[in-house]
């Protein structure tokens, strides 16, 4: 007997005319080192299943963080109750599976050979990297190593067995610098699936130049400046950007993109894509009902091709659903797998030449209290540096952007080939746009 047919031969005698099981199992080992000693060393693991079932129509659902026979007739008891409760009529679905499946692999088993003390000279390495990169640095104020595993284990009643599994890691540093009484911080990541592959010298110099060039910063002249945005800059904007996309949102009329389908919604530079198939730490070949997921353009050459669904909100628009059901209960939530924007030719250099006297915006802050999300109205405490003859000038510090989530993004006049990997999965470069309203001095 499987470990949880018990659920299910407890569901049908309950009545439950469908039921699932959606499985989580992670590890997570985490590393930090402060002073040249570990101050921090976790190593957990996670499990959780979550648990829905139709009853009468309805769906209802629970969830457990250990298993055995006891947890499964509870499980199945929530379910009920919970689905005798809701009001909504909502079609729910438990997915019976999709025709093909595109496998992705997406797992490294050398990673998880790698030793503490391979880990240990690296962050050792990292962390002298960041000390020795500046005369200005003062402080290092830490670096850290996580090494994640997860895997997704989809079951239900139609006889849908899916399982992924995937892992990789990332090392952070945190530097501090001071010159002529002013103090900054910085920080920067890496993170791959290939353990060799990680240089800390260079994530190390990567930390340095980026903190100490904030030195000496000042507000400019507030004006409306042509601006080069940096890939992580854009990261944070293209997220709240392609959650219009989220049929959910759409039919709530809650979306600045309704009734945008095949129109023009960016500038013809702008292209955006959900690759869940992309070999990277966020691939997923099923979403969290079952279905298979495939790569798509959300907006291309700055038309919106498609809304992003889950089953019930693809019911109700009479379509089918795009696999990007991930997250939620007995409702599933809708999200992109891995948010990718194509890529231009030009070089960050060769934008700022384009820009010829402007603003480089670096960073960006408070993009939740910032952000009006139903106007896409923002204004972000923001720093950066100035362009000035085409080129990387004095750093900004104390300055705040303002502008509409849709005027910037069809204000792009180009893309560049710099692109950046987010931990929360965005691919993005940086962009160059036509105008942003800068408050300084």
């Amino acid at each position: 007997m499987g470990k949880y047919d018990k659920f299910f031969a407890l569901a049908k005698e309950a009545g439950l005319e469908e039921v699932e099981l959606y499985v989580s199992e992670s590890r997570t080992l985490s590393i930090s080192l402060f002073h040249g000693e570990v101050n921090e060393y976790t190593d957990n693991n996670g499990y959780s299943i979550l648990a829905r079932g139709i009853l009468n129509g309805k769906c209802g659902a629970a969830t457990a963080d250990v298993w055995n026979a006891e947890k499964a007739k509870w499980l199945v008891k929530e379910i009920v109750a919970n689905a005798k409760v809701i009001e909504n009529d909502d079609p729910v679905f438990i997915f019976k599976g999709s025709e093909k499946y595109k496998k992705i692999n997406t797992f490294n088993k050398d990673l998880e050979n790698v030793t503490n003390k391979q880990i240990m000279d690296k962050l050792y390495a990292l962390e002298k990297g960041i000390k020795e990169g500046d005369h200005r640095v003062v402080e290092v104020a830490g670096t850290e190593y996580s090494q994640v595993r997860s895997k997704f284990t989809l079951l239900n009643s139609n006889g849908l067995n899916l399982t992924q599994k995937n892992n990789y890691f990332y090392f952070v540093g945190q530097c501090v610098a001071s010159e002529n009484g002013q103090t900054k911080s910085g920080y920067d990541f890496a993170f791959s699936s290939n353990f060799d592959e990680f240089d800390p010298a260079k994530l190390a110099k990567k930390i340095v130049d980026q903190t100490v060039a904030q030195l000496g910063g000042d507000a400019c002249a507030s004006n409306k400046y042509k601006a080069v945005l940096h890939p992580g800059v854009v990261q944070s904007l293209m997220r709240a950007y392609v959650d219009y996309a989220n049929a959910e949102e759409v039919q709530k009329k809650s979306s600045l993109f309704i009734g945008k389908l095949g129109q023009k919604v960016a500038s013809k530079k702008v292209t955006i894509e959900d690759r869940p198939l992309q070999k990277n730490a966020f691939a997923r070949w099923f979403d969290d009902e079952g279905v298979a997921t495939y790569n798509k353009a959300i907006i291309k050459n700055g038309v919106l091709q498609t809304y992003l669904y889950n089953l019930t909100t693809a019911a109700k628009d009479g379509v089918q659903t795009t696999g990007n059901a991930f997250g939620g209960g007995s409702k599933k939530g809708i999200s992109p797998a891995f948010i990718y924007l194509k890529p231009g030719k030009k070089s960050q250099e060769e934008l700022f030449q384009e820009v010829g006297n402007g603003v480089y915006i670096t960073d960006v802050s408070g993009l939740h209290a910032g952000l009006n999300a139903q106007s896409g109205n923002f204004s972000l405490q923001s720093t950066g540096f100035m362009i000035e003859n085409g080129k990387k000038g004095k750093p900004l510090d104390l300055i705040t952007v303002s502008g509409n989530l849709l005027e910037l993004f069809s204000d792009v006049l180009e893309v560049g080939n710099d692109v950046d990997v987010s931990p929360s999965g965005i691919s993005a470069s940086s962009l160059l746009i036509k105008k942003i309203a800068v408050s300084g001095k």
